[in-house]
């Protein structure tokens, strides 16, 4: 009899790789295999819906008002359905890897342990894009590499809009009344490179009084970033602050570390050291960071001078800039009430930190 032909899906060459381990597993291991089968039909109907639903939940919206322009984010809803009553936005901004899908993907886990529904809190993961990035537009502003985390302008597509900017229009599309009616607070989020963004973004922006007249709330959670914006020159010495007395890192309180030689989005409020930390003090801010984000040669640690000079890991900057505010509070008297804490058990990955009920409870107490 001859030999039945192979169908193409049959063929080594047409198998996912998945399917020849597997395979393999199974030649010489039947019960494991068994398991392993069972477990992988589970699995790979859940992968499929999970890509189905981030699918879905990537869109674009358009935003900017002199200069509109396109950009994409993650959405527990859809933009052109949008429920009736929205009282709460959390917008989550990625890390360095610009990996939107997974924060959005976080982010839906910690609103569904803060029992918050899509039905009255709309969750947001913006993503900011480089030309390179699958889904970017030129219809949309890009940027270079890692400068969106800075606030730099975008450099292709839509160029000239600053990531500061972006927060801006996103926060105002978010603030219309037309559009949501109901809305009583926004929560600005952001992880690692994402916090160095949003740190410097409540520093910064100029939104809070306008958007607390209208009735809306401003809160930031920053999420263990690689370093802080501080406000004048001194810097952590043992259990103070002081000048630095090293020449080795002459531009030590330059912008992104300090506030000289600020970029235009800033230098243009004409605000001085105290009156710029006066308005950051007055804000709703939480900073968090894993117990375990201790190590001082992560590979994504930014290890410039102007940032080893604030701790040598990412617990150590948090806490000494939660110190230091204390310490310009106490100075110009001014108070300052942001609490801090660490997850237990968590290192650096946005999962594990936001993974917790406690966490959950922390950032969105229960009434």
């Amino acid at each position: 009899m001859a030999a039945q032909a192979k169908s193409p899906k049959d063929t080594p060459q047409a198998q996912s790789p998945l399917a020849r381990r597997l395979e393999n597993i199974a030649s010489f291991a039947p019960g494991i295999a068994a398991l392993v089968f069972t477990i992988a039909a589970l699995t790979v109907p859940m992968l499929h819906a999970r890509a189905a639903d981030d699918a879905a939940a990537r869109q674009v919206i358009q935003v900017g008002t002199a200069r509109p322009y396109s950009f994409a984010v993650y959405a527990n809803n859809d933009l052109q359905r949008l429920p009736s009553h929205v009282a709460r936005a959390v917008v989550l901004v990625h890390g360095v890897k610009r990996n939107a899908d997974d924060y959005f993907a976080v982010g839906r886990h910690l609103l569904q342990m803060a029992q918050l529904p899509p039905s009255d809190t709309l969750l947001l993961a913006p993503n900011f894009m480089t030309q390179s990035d699958e889904g970017s537009s030129s219809a949309m502003p890009l940027w270079g590499g890692g400068t969106w985390m800075q606030g730099e302008d975008s450099e292709r597509g839509v160029e000239g809009i600053t990531s500061f900017q972006a927060l801006d229009d996103i926060v105002h599309w978010l603030a219309d009344r037309q559009r949501f009616p109901d809305l009583k607070e926004i929560v600005l989020m952001g992880h690692s490179a994402g916090a160095q963004l949003m740190q410097r973004y409540a520093v910064v922006n100029q939104l809070d009084a306008p958007l607390q007249q209208a009735g809306i709330a401003v809160r930031y959670i920053i999420s263990s970033p690689s370093s802080y914006v501080y406000f004048e020159a001194s810097r952590p010495d043992g259990d103070s602050f002081e000048l630095p007395r090293t020449v080795m890192c002459p531009g030590y309180n330059n912008y992104r570390y300090g506030i000289e030689n600020p970029p235009d989005y800033l230098k243009r409020q004409n605000l001085d050291s105290q009156q710029l930390f006066a308005r950051y003090a007055a804000r709703n801010i939480t900073y968090l960071v894993g117990a375990r984000d201790n190590n001082g040669n992560h590979r994504y640690l930014d290890k410039a001078c102007g940032a080893a000079m604030q701790g040598t890991n990412r617990v150590e900057r948090q806490l000494n800039f939660v110190n230091y505010e204390r310490f310009l509070s106490a100075k110009w008297q001014i108070p300052v009430n942001h609490p801090e804490f660490q997850v237990k058990g968590a290192a650096h990955e946005a999962d594990k930190l936001f993974q917790s009920e406690e966490t959950a409870l922390k950032l969105f107490p229960r009434r």
